[in-house]
């Protein structure tokens, strides 16, 4: 799909830091599934992956997913300064900042946005999961809310086009 029109290098940085950090369109497409399958019960992987092409395309997206994954990748190499460094290397609870970096990307398409975002960050389906896993030395304190937001504004998307409003 990607191939059919020239990417910016914003768009393509973008995806390439994705795709570095062990994220790829089908794993995203999987949490659209997760989230729209009830509600959409003839669903596609297809017309998860054609959705969630369309929210990479935006550049506040592209904007938040390199801004999260560099400060991950700054955090994982110990480059931070104190205290950030111990908040976003362990994750901290009452961080926050990471969500707020998410739900620049959920609200794009809108308030439908938040509560497939909160709904699926909760939940940790999939590829989540394994970005939550604080055991493998990889720090994805940004990283995991930035790919549960881009499935959150593919499925807001998804609706919004079934609803004949896309």
């Amino acid at each position: 799909m990607t191939s059919e029109r020239k990417m910016t290098k914003l768009e393509q940085t973008a995806r390439r830091l994705l795709n570095e950090r062990g994220v790829t369109i089908e794993d995203i497409a999987e949490l659209v599934m997760y989230l729209q399958k009830k509600y959409h019960p003839d669903l596609t992987i297809e017309e998860c992956i054609f959705n969630i092409e369309r929210v990479l395309r935006k550049r506040e997206v592209q904007n938040a997913i390199l801004t999260g994954i560099q400060l991950d990748m700054m955090a994982e190499q110990g480059k931070l300064d104190e205290p950030l460094q111990t908040i976003i290397g362990t994750d901290e609870s009452m961080y926050g900042v990471d969500e707020i970096l998410a739900f620049s990307i959920v609200n794009v398409y809108g308030s439908i946005g938040f509560t497939n975002y909160g709904y699926i960050d909760k939940q940790k389906p999939g590829i989540l999961e394994h970005l939550n896993d604080h055991s493998t030395g990889e720090v994805h304190t940004f990283l995991d809310d930035i790919v549960g937001a881009i499935a959150a504004a593919a499925s807001s998307r998804l609706a919004h086009s079934a609803k004949g409003e896309e």
